[in-house]
């Protein structure tokens, strides 16, 4: 099935708080949940949301919240989120749904009784006709609220509940947003990609540099990405997003050892590019990772490796093709230059 279509269709709304949630997605078909990667489970998640809306003919949504409970929960420990949420609503559009509720995760909301939750935003402030979610997702005071609870206040409230089973990889192991962190972490890309059904991306403001990059001939976009990330150091095949228009790359992710070893940073040099990127916002969407990164005894060496590596950037985005129809809607956007040809 294609989402690409249903994006243009109708307008996407995202509200950041219950005063804000608009009329047009009232007595719809929720799906609630965290939601961390928009992964191939919550996919499932998102299907089922859509399949049920399409089948009462009301808008279909979801309801997430922010800061993630586990940041909340443990603000002294770092927590590598995969979809900011711009990156979640991006991926949600694109998917198809009409919109996307964000709760603020407080002390007060973490206070509410699950009956509260049920009783209170469900059926009376959303009005809602059913809810979606997965197996695992709990909710109230003390996680109290399960997925039998919200189906049993469903039939007590009017609404009807779907409990989505846990989805399992080619390999028959269960898909989660800490498999894809971990896989990340380690650089193995593919299988993170393969596992979110689409190729995973992360986005900044390209910030000034030493200019180092341009002496080397290969000038490159310099993007200081969350503290809390964990991406593995090394070098990328990346598609970059510039302007609604989509560019081949290859990126750098860490500290530089060759030269100053210094604070951790996105470098991205976009092949075949023209123009100032300074203080532009980047797509930058990971495809492979080639290599680690590593201390050269001179730059005649580093710059022979780059050219190793950007010929190994391009052949790797020559060889792709679609993981999903999510895939194709999130990069249906016009390829720049003959470098991307292929």
């Amino acid at each position: 099935m294609s989402h690409s279509a249903e994006p243009a269709q109708k307008a996407f709304q995202l509200a950041t708080s219950l005063d804000e949630f608009p009329d047009t997605l009232k007595g719809g078909v929720v799906g609630i949940g965290n939601f961390d990667g928009v992964h191939r489970g919550h996919q499932a998640v998102l299907e089922r949301v859509m399949e049920e809306a399409a089948s009462l003919g009301v808008p279909g949504y979801l309801l997430t919240f922010e800061p993630h409970p586990r940041a909340f929960f443990n603000p002294q420990k770092p927590f590598f989120r995969l979809t900011p949420p711009h990156a979640k609503a991006e991926i949600v559009q694109a998917f198809g749904l009409d919109g996307m509720l964000i709760l603020p995760f407080d002390a007060a909301f973490a206070a509410r009784e699950a009956s509260e939750f049920v009783e209170d935003i469900l059926a009376r402030r959303l009005g809602i006709v059913h809810a979606v979610t997965g197996y695992d997702f709990h909710f109230g005071r003390k996680r109290a609220g399960s997925p039998d609870y919200l189906r049993s206040s469903g039939e007590a409230l009017g609404f009807g509940v779907s409990i989505v089973e846990r989805v399992h990889d080619e390999g028959g192991q269960t898909i989660s947003s800490s498999r894809i962190r971990d896989a990340i972490a380690k650089g193995e890309t593919v299988e993170a990609n393969a596992l979110l059904g689409y190729r995973w991306f992360v986005e900044g403001t390209v910030q000034g540099g030493d200019k180092r990059g341009r002496e080397l001939g290969y000038p490159t976009a310099n993007i200081a990405l969350a503290p809390d990330c964990e991406i593995a150091h090394g070098i990328y095949a990346v598609r970059v997003v510039i302007d609604g228009a989509l560019h081949d790359g290859v990126a750098n992710y860490g500290r530089r050892p060759t030269f100053d070893n210094g604070a951790v940073v996105l470098e991205v040099h976009v092949f075949d590019f023209k123009g100032d990127l300074y203080g532009k916002t980047l797509e930058v969407c990971l495809v492979s990772y080639l290599r680690g990164e590593e201390k050269f005894n001179s730059v005649e060496a580093l710059i022979a490796q780059m050219d190793i590596d950007s010929a190994q950037a391009r052949a790797a985005i020559a060889s792709l093709n679609p993981l999903s129809p999510l895939d194709l809607a999130l990069y249906d956007v016009p390829l720049a230059g003959e470098a991307a040809a292929g």
